[in-house]
């Protein structure tokens, strides 16, 4: 009798459990399922959102090419493109993959809301540079059109994102100029930086790291299949041409070149050196670019290095009678003319 009722009450308890796994809304298994929508979901918009851009830009597109900007085996991208076929979002036609109207929408959409999401965490977040664009392809599939809309709005309806690609409206219009690669300009014609290619990240972190950015006026040195020379803020870069087409450019009126002073860093002044503020690097942004002028960090500032803590990093600096700690990183995008020692501490 006794192993019996164990018996049952096992039964019980493992029907309870199966109960619990099932249940909507409170079991295991529907989390899963909606992990698994989610996830679709999100492959399937980031292939409308690669089939609309390439559209806007002139290439039909490729299984293949798909595949590598969705990050998805060419299997997977295939699937997928077979599902969004069967949904009359796109047209497999003999010259490539087409969107119809309501994939077009719908890529416009997530597009649209990636580029916008770009310049609220460039203009509102301390977020890194070269974490705005993985930021962003999370957060596009949250926002509904109103959404998109309001997130344009509060922005003031930018025209272009940080990285300087144009921000279509809600109907598909872009605005602004259209550059040419950096690698298909003129030697020595005046050119400003129209906008610099996000991925990959590597490319895009070197060009972040020369302090190179959109509204940069540079001019075209040297093009070779081996390298290419840049004259920008005052100094000379030399980049593989790989990296160098990430760059589009456009051209300038000879009467706007302007050779911005490039300085050096804040961070490179030893205590007791003096620097005048040249500028503040524009892959500064949002709320530290707000707190540093806020502290007088403006163009003719004279800023003192007064003392480095005794591990090297923070260092305080006098800033209008203040004396503020900065770590080397904040310092780092500070730029400043060293100015001369005075005669009496020189002597």
């Amino acid at each position: 009798m006794i192993p019996l009722m164990i018996g049952l009450i096992v039964g019980v308890v493992v029907a309870l459990g199966v109960v619990g796994l099932l249940w909507p809304g409170r079991g295991i298994v529907p989390p899963w399922r909606r992990a698994t929508r989610t996830a679709e979901r999100v492959r399937v918009e980031d292939t409308l959102k690669h089939l609309y851009d390439s559209e806007v830009n002139g290439v039909v597109p490729s299984i293949q090419s798909v595949a590598g900007a969705v990050r998805l085996s060419v299997d997977e991208a295939a699937e997928v493109l077979q599902g969004l076929q069967s949904r009359r979002l796109i047209a497999m036609e003999r010259d490539g993959i087409h969107l119809t109207a309501s994939g077009r929408e719908m890529g416009l959409h997530v597009l649209r809301a990636h580029r916008l999401w770009e310049s609220y965490l460039a203009d509102q977040t301390g977020f890194p540079e070269v974490e705005w664009h993985g930021r962003a392809d999370d957060l596009e599939h949250g926002l509904s059109p109103v959404e998109v809309d309001a997130l344009s709005a509060r922005l003031q309806h930018p025209i272009r994102d940080p990285h300087g690609d144009p921000i279509p409206t809600a109907e598909g219009e872009f605005s602004g100029l259209r550059g040419v690669p950096l690698t298909s300009a003129s030697l020595d014609q005046p050119l400003s930086i129209l906008h610099l290619e996000d991925e990959p990240k590597a490319v895009y972190a070197e060009l972040v790291a020369l302090g190179l950015h959109p509204g940069m006026s540079v001019r075209l040195v040297e093009i070779s299949p081996h390298r290419v020379r840049l004259a920008a803020g005052g100094a000379e870069h030399v980049l593989d041409p790989l990296v160098a087409t990430s760059i589009s450019v456009t051209p300038l009126a000879q009467g706007k070149w302007i050779d911005e002073p490039v300085g050096e860093p804040l961070s490179a002044l030893r205590p007791g050196e003096e620097g005048r503020v040249l500028s503040i690097s524009r892959r500064c942004r949002g709320p530290e670019r707000r707190r540093f002028m806020d502290l007088g960090v403006l163009p003719g500032t004279v800023i003192r290095a007064e003392m480095r803590s005794p591990n090297g990093d923070p260092t305080a600096y006098r800033i209008r009678d203040a004396l503020i700690a900065f770590r080397a990183e904040q310092a780092e995008v500070i730029r400043v003319q060293r100015l001369p020692a005075p005669a009496a501490a020189a002597a």
